[in-house]
């Protein structure tokens, strides 16, 4: 036989991780890399910048990643040097002092529920403002000493990673995080092995780990079912954050609710307070309904009481379509089993996610949420009031003015987004105290005392920053993705330091409006061409993968950026994280926002600019529409002038465009000979003294606290004494009201002479009596008259005031009431008298909406 020359089977590869081991020395470092308070404590990221300077920029700032990545010649390195190894004890020293500090007892407890949180770019498990914003909540928290607990999902792909392709449409790539390799540990049982979470779901088991990420003094706990116990099927349900189809998203949200609350049943934490970061949490309430049942013997309504008074709503979105609506087929599949457990039947039970109850309406898990939880709020006064129009269906005998909902505004935790130039700049002219109190006017006040050359230097390192900082990131993807050298070194060349520099970063949903900028491109090619007056536009953002609408957006600002008129004037930055926008919102002049009125419920990157010197320039919606003071940034009126949303575009563009000539660029521009406004100095710091203490997170944190967390805690706290007696006997009373509510009568109602013959005269008083017989209902009744007047513009009822009758006398079960008021306003009104439960144990009237009116 012929011997082969060769003869090799495919080589059979297997995958080994090699890390570094750390000494016992060096534990230290890899205790502060596991918790994130190096995120927001500068001296922390420092140390691991001298570590290894080199792989902390190739490891995009993960320490974890950082340390196991360390050879054995640096860590030696390092342990022979003296000066090092002293600044890691001091840091370290530092960090145990601030994690060891015990939890302030006189605020309440919080266990808050979130399905995306933003704390560092290196932990994916974010996608935009919601999960930054609940990621800044933890960070404040921690620093306020709040003991809080937070639970979530570890995304094995978390939000993607966008690129543009070469005619500048959106690439996402949805890249596997290595959790090994993120700030974060695994949740073991005592023997070592990792703790699985057990979750029922309709005709199965769905298991999941649980990792524990250190928000420094704030654990925040995240499930991940991407494990071989389950089926392919369920490994997804923690794939993607906001991925794939409507079922995925409900599997989400169950394993959210549902999982979370027995997840932290698992582990053996109870709070005192359960926050509900958007509707995706809301199922929460429907295990902590199961829960109290099932363990304390309460029914229904008695647990309804408990849960009802320690939850608490917050809405981002501020219209309807925004929040999320079941099937009753997919919701029933999922949630089939609750109502046995509850001890309601299925109608009941789904009728607590309907405006209507009884009708055909899909599950909407904000009205769930609204009818658990005792109190609900918005992220702005005016979506607030916004949230109240569109809440109001929930409580029809009362107008959207007169509903509990409530708002806090949204503030950003400005350890985090201040730049470190600004920190040391606080540390150094601001009181000491500033820090724990940065929401005391009085501290920012000492801005007005700096020297402007200061502030002007501090503003020109921040800008050259991110200058630098743009033409790395902007030639390495330029050069991957498009490939033409000249065209990146021509752009590269054009950006100018001394250039008035605009910023806009945001998601790429169409209503925030991009677009409006380049609505007539001919003037602004005058404006960003003029060479006596230099300025230049960056953006940024992302848009999701599924909204072809606001792809469509990027691609049209690309194509114009290349066009040679704005080579080089305008830029589009790629992949926009937390990274970019920590350079982007301290390194720009001024910070441009332009949504559709009023649909920004609060926005918070133009607040990010705000702890950097950063001016503000939007529409006057959100956030912004409290914050705007005149000589501190420049707003677009919040009037609509067209109903059609294309002229309202074109004018609110033509407006922009008018204050970029004839005030924004004209005062950048009025320089000194040291080469800077004055005038913009005192822009800045108006801006930083009247606008910015109003916009931390440790501000909007103290409102949580005082307008619902103390409530919700008293409250609640008083309902389970003596094993539930009050709430007991609250649900008695709401369940005899109901069952008589239709028995009561009303026996005579009448007014003053005059007022029925004439009608009201302004100024005259008048009265009325009223007798009712309240027949088989044994609770007391209220009764008010109502005054509201018709909107001109779009016909609908407006409320003018109430006021209540004052009961006279009771016989039995008959009930006397009066009314003495006097009309204030003329013109044509409409009158109306409505009759309700009272009950000095509720917390508001829409805790038992019941409402009948009645005829006079």
């Amino acid at each position: 036989m012929k011997i082969k020359a060769n003869n090799a089977n495919s080589p059979i590869w297997k995958d080994v991780y090699s890390h570094s081991m750390l000494p016992e020395v060096l534990q230290p470092l890899h205790e502060m890399a596991t918790n994130l308070w190096w995120v927001w404590n500068h001296e922390g990221a420092k140390l691991f910048g001298k570590i290894d300077k080199d792989l902390w920029v190739s490891t995009e700032g993960n320490p974890v990643l950082l340390l196991q990545s360390l050879s054995y010649k640096r860590i030696e390195e390092i342990q022979a040097d003296k000066v090092l190894m002293a600044e890691i004890q001091e840091v370290y020293a530092g960090f145990r002092e601030y994690v060891d500090t015990k939890p302030d007892a006189t605020k309440p407890s919080v266990a808050y529920f979130s399905m995306e949180y933003g704390l560092t770019n290196v932990l994916k498990i974010y996608s935009g403002g919601l999960g930054v914003l609940a990621g800044d909540y933890l960070k404040e928290a921690s620093d306020s000493n709040i003991d809080l607990t937070a639970v979530g999902f570890l995304y094995r792909y978390g939000y993607f990673t966008q690129s543009l392709s070469m005619d500048g449409q959106q690439i996402a790539n949805y890249e596997p995080q290595n959790f090994n390799s993120l700030p974060l540990s695994q949740v073991t049982q005592s023997n070592g092995e990792p703790m699985v979470l057990e979750v029922p779901y309709p005709g199965r088991t769905v298991y999941a780990h649980i990792w524990k990420v250190s928000v420094g003094r704030v654990p925040l706990y995240l499930m991940d079912t991407d494990i071989p116990q389950n089926s392919e099927w369920d490994r997804s349900i923690t794939h993607q954050l906001y991925g794939g189809d409507w079922e995925n998203r409900m599997k989400q949200e169950y394993l959210l609710g549902i999982g979370g609350i027995l997840m932290l049943n698992k582990l053996g934490i109870k709070k005192q307070i359960y926050h509900c970061n958007e509707g995706h949490a809301a199922l929460i309430n429907a295990q902590r309904l199961v829960d109290y049942i099932q363990n304390d013997g309460l029914t229904f309504n008695q647990a309804l009481e408990v849960v009802r008074a320690s939850a608490l709503y917050t809405v981002h979105t501020p219209v309807p379509a925004g929040h999320d609506y079941f099937d009753e087929g997919l919701f029933g599949r999922y949630m089939g089993e609750f109502p046995g457990k509850l001890g309601i039947s299925w109608q009941e039970f789904i009728d607590m996610g309907r405006e209507n109850p009884g009708s055909n309406e899909k599950f909407s898990m904000s009205v769930f949420a609204l009818n658990t939880c005792q109190e609900a709020n918005g992220v702005s006064w005016l979506h607030g009031k916004v949230s109240q129009k569109m809440f109001a269906p929930v409580w029809k005998g009362y107008f959207p003015d007169e509903l509990h909902v409530s708002w806090v505004t949204n503030g950003v935790h400005m350890p985090t987004w201040a730049s470190t130039e600004w920190k040391r700049f606080f540390y150094e002219h601001f009181d000491k105290k500033f820090f724990t109190d940065q929401s005391n006017k009085k501290y920012w006040e000492a801005i007005q005392n700096v020297n402007d050359d200061d502030i002007w230097d501090l503003r020109k390192t921040l800008k050259k920053k991110l200058i630098e900082y743009i033409k790395v990131q902007y030639k390495q993807n330029w050069l991957k993705n498009q490939g033409d050298p000249s065209k990146v070194v021509s752009v590269l060349e054009k950006i100018n330091p001394n250039a008035l520099l605009i910023g806009f970063g945001r998601r790429f949903a169409t209503y925030k409006r991009a677009h409006l900028l380049f609505t007539d491109l001919d003037r602004l090619a005058k404006i960003v061409n003029n060479e006596k007056y230099p300025i230049q536009f960056v953006f940024t953002g992302k848009a999701h993968p599924a909204d072809g609408g606001g792809q469509g957006l990027i691609k049209h600002i690309v194509e114009i950026s290349r066009r040679p008129e704005f080579l080089g004037k305008i830029i589009f930055l790629e992949n926009y994280d937390m990274r970019l926008a920590r350079h982007l919102i301290a390194g720009v002049d001024v910070w441009l926002n332009t949504p559709t009125r009023p649909l920004e419920a609060s926005g918070t990157s133009g607040e990010k600019a705000e702890m950097n010197g950063v001016l503000n320039f939007s529409v006057l919606d959100g956030w912004w529409y409290e914050g705007y003071k005149e000589g501190a940034g420049w707003a677009l009126t919040d009037k609509r002038t067209y109903e059609n949303q294309q002229y309202q575009d074109q004018l609110d563009a033509a407006t922009i465009y008018h204050i970029l000539e004839t005030e924004l660029i004209p005062t950048y521009y009025a320089k000194n000979s040291k080469g800077y406004s004055p005038e913009w100095i005192q822009y800045i710091k108006n801006s930083m003294s009247q606008i910015a203490p109003d916009y931390t997170m440790k501000r909007m944190l103290d409102d949580y606290i005082n307008r619902f967390y103390n409530k919700l805690a008293t409250r609640s706290a008083h309902l389970r004494e003596g094993n539930f007696a009050e709430a007991k006997e609250i649900a008695a009373w709401k369940e005899e009201v109901a069952e008589h509510w239709d028995s009561f009568q009303v026996e005579s109602f009448t007014c003053s002479k005059d007022l029925a013959i004439d009608g009201p005269v302004v100024g005259k008083e008048y009265s009325f009596n009223l007798v009712i017989d309240r027949k088989d209902l044994q609770g007391m009744l209220g009764a008010e008259v109502v005054v509201t007047k018709e909107n001109s513009e779009n016909h609908q009822l407006e409320l003018l005031y109430t006021k209540p009758f004052e009961l006279k006398k009771e016989e039995g079960s008959k009930l006397f009431f009066e009314l003495k008021t006097t009309s204030s306003e003329a013109g044509v009104h409409k009158m109306g008298f409505r009759v309700y439960p009272v009950n000095k144990e509720l917390p508001h009237r829409m805790d038992f909406a019941y409402v009948r009116w009645i005829q006079l």
